[in-house]
């Protein structure tokens, strides 16, 4: 008897250890919010992990580096590598991506050695197996993919948000910087203006309240300049928080983005064209339809377990000197219910997941169509400004010079001239920041660049978004 105890010992003890080889332990990590507040205030735009993350996703070496100028192609992928929204998308498509491993790993046998009650000659020992039956892992693997899958496509979804929002503040940082210039070219025309008044003053030939209404106007140019100042500072800060660096990392840092200027026609962005890339390509589209593939495995995997699972083994007996080998099966009885409520609410999320995939369709639709209408009046207005703006100054502006020259007018008509131009250069600019944001919000409809000019390939849209640089995460 002896013996034979030993022998099962041995035996679970065997299959004790070989289940410990490939045990993991675990490792602490702990947060230490001075250190990772430390990380976060020396972020640089010259930092070697970005540069090998760009040069990743261009598939290029970069050089020199640091970059002479940044727009907004790099200070997107600057932002894929920063910006704290990522490594959370990351991570939950990590987390799902793993549950594929959970969903198809075989359950364990389970083994039990019951020792004799009351005489120690007596145990038994089992050995059992579970079966999954009615192809049940099969359908765990194929709701864990779906799920995965739509993991991914939400990673791609925060990618385009975070390029969406560094976009966002670098027009609004280029349509300030430029409205600043303007205001002090406003303001430099309404010193000369003053001036020149102040000399007629003194020669009697203008009245007191027209130099006071010019020097009212100074006043009003020089706080529009500080404004307009003040408000380029609190964009490059905004824009800084958009990339997820601080405000410091932008010192010395030229922004380039010719296309800010020069928005793409009406005529290359057909409305049959926006309208399929919104409902075929959009990351939320084709997430809605994983989500429902998953409420599809789901109710597959319920309609499975109608079927029981059954557990085989052997099994072995001493008893007063005799041993006994048996084999036993085991199964749940399907007496009481045959699964109905868990397959009813199965079928019920699979229609949930349909109707929120119409749903998601239907918005993204007249989304698409009310962004093309509002860029198209957007870029139409921004034109007729321009044609305005160069009237002035190409055609009227000169002519007065011509004739202050010839002596058929004076010096303060070629100022109003002037001051008008800017005016108009200043309506045209707003006109130009309004398509630029109606631009982006097109672009957000269709969740792709629209202009030739930048780099499709940075928004990650491939349907599998296999070896995306964007899904791995970068440690800093």
């Amino acid at each position: 008897m002896k013996s034979s105890f030993l022998l099962v010992s041995l035996c679970l003890l065997a299959l004790f250890s070989a289940g410990c080889i490939k045990v993991q332990h675990y490792h602490p990590e702990p947060l230490a919010p001075a250190a990772t507040a430390s990380q976060l205030e020396t972020r640089s735009l010259s930092d070697r992990g970005l540069r090998l993350f760009m040069e990743k996703n261009l598939r290029r070496t970069i050089s020199p580096w640091p970059l002479e100028s940044w727009g907004l192609n790099e200070l997107a992928l600057a932002a894929y590598y920063f910006n704290p929204q990522m490594r959370m998308a990351r991570s939950q498509a990590e987390a799902a991506r793993a549950a594929i491993i959970t969903a198809g790993e075989r359950p364990n046998p389970t083994v039990s050695l019951r020792p004799g009650i009351p005489s120690p000659y007596l145990f038994t020992f089992r050995f059992d197996i579970p079966v999954q039956t009615a192809g049940r892992r099969g359908y765990k693997i194929k709701q864990a993919r779906a799920l995965s899958h739509a993991a991914r496509l939400n990673l791609a979804a925060t990618a385009w948000k975070v390029r969406s929002g560094v976009r966002a503040a670098l027009v609004k940082y280029f349509f300030d910087e430029e409205y600043a210039e303007l205001a002090h070219a406003m303001e430099r025309l309404r010193v000369q203006r003053v001036e020149g008044l102040r000399v007629r003053l003194t020669a009697g030939e203008i009245s007191r309240p027209t130099l006071a209404a010019a020097e009212t106007g100074l006043l009003d140019a020089r706080l529009a300049a500080r404004v307009a100042e003040g408000r380029v500072l609190v964009d490059r800060a905004a824009l800084a928080a958009a990339i997820g660096v601080p405000e410091r990392a932008l010192d010395g840092i030229r922004l380039d983005w010719p296309a800010f200027a020069h928005p793409p026609t009406a005529r290359s962005l057909s409305p049959k064209l926006i309208q399929r890339e919104a409902v075929l390509d959009r990351l939320d589209v084709r997430q809605a339809l994983a989500e429902y593939a998953a409420a599809q495995a789901v109710l597959q995997l319920e309609i499975a377990r109608q079927h029981p699972n059954i557990q085989i083994g052997p099994g072995y007996s001493y008893e007063e000197g005799s041993n006994y080998f048996t084999t036993g099966l085991s199964a749940i009885l399907p007496v009481f219910n045959r699964n109905q409520g868990p397959i009813a609410q199965a079928e019920a999320g699979r229609k949930l997941a349909a109707a929120q995939f119409l749903a998601v369709q239907s918005q993204v639709i007249a989304q698409s169509e009310a962004a093309l209408t509002s860029y198209r009046s957007a870029l139409a207005e921004w034109q007729d400004a321009q044609k305005s703006m160069h009237q002035i100054r190409r055609v009227i502006e000169p002519l007065s010079a011509r004739a202050v020259t010839v002596g058929e007018t004076d010096w303060l008509t070629l100022n109003g001239v002037k001051l008008q131009g800017l005016a108009a250069g200043g309506a045209a600019l707003q006109a130009l920041d309004r398509a630029q944001n109606a631009l982006g919000a097109l672009e957000d409809a269709v969740q792709r660049p629209l202009d030739s000019r930048d780099i499709s390939s940075l928004t990650p849209r491939s349907p599998a978004l296999k070896g995306s640089p964007l899904l791995e995460g970068t440690k800093r």
